[in-house]
């Protein structure tokens, strides 16, 4: 089912079968190198269950980034609850397959999420946080309208919060 549209994108909802595709860039130790570890495959399975459990429970998670032409998957976009120096908010998030990084996927699928929170779920603002050398994320989340909020730790790493508001509130 299709959540989202933009010119060159479509983003439905992950589903167990999109393990494989996902794992390209959850599993890929370049693309993953600001987490704890890449992923193994039964931890990319749990990660698209506690998205499916996601849409359950918020009506939104990440979701597959899939480009219009041809139907490729790209990897995930979307929006999930998150905790952000002990506020749960809504957090606009991302991984895209290396070899399509550096076209726009991210910033237009990511754009299309914070238009979604905004017009969609009514957020009053949204966030994107990454560790403080995570420059390509936050790169992404400033081409969002996003500034910076915080600086905070978690899991023992200094993040970085960034913030946008909905104008339309």
């Amino acid at each position: 089912m299709k959540i989202l549209e933009t010119e060159r994108l479509y983003l439905r909802e992950l589903v167990l079968e999109d393990a494989q595709a996902l794992s390209k860039v959850l599993s890929d130790p370049e693309s993953m190198q600001y987490y704890t570890e890449p992923f193994n495959m039964e931890k990319v399975e749990s990660w698209i269950q506690w998205n499916i459990d996601n849409y359950k429970r918020y009506n939104h998670g990440l979701w597959a980034v899939i480009l219009k032409d041809g139907g490729k998957f790209l990897g995930d976009c979307g929006i999930t609850m998150q905790l952000i120096d002990k506020e749960t908010v809504p957090e606009i998030g991302f991984h895209i397959i290396k070899n399509y990084c550096n076209r726009g996927y991210a910033t237009e699928a990511a754009i299309a999420c914070k238009e979604y929170a905004f017009k969609v779920l009514h957020y009053p603002k949204v966030f994107s946080y990454s560790t403080v050398k995570n420059v390509p994320s936050q790169k992404v989340a400033e081409k969002m309208g996003m500034q910076k909020y915080k600086v905070f730790e978690k899991n023992g790493d200094k993040q970085i919060a960034l913030v946008t508001y909905n104008t339309n509130v």
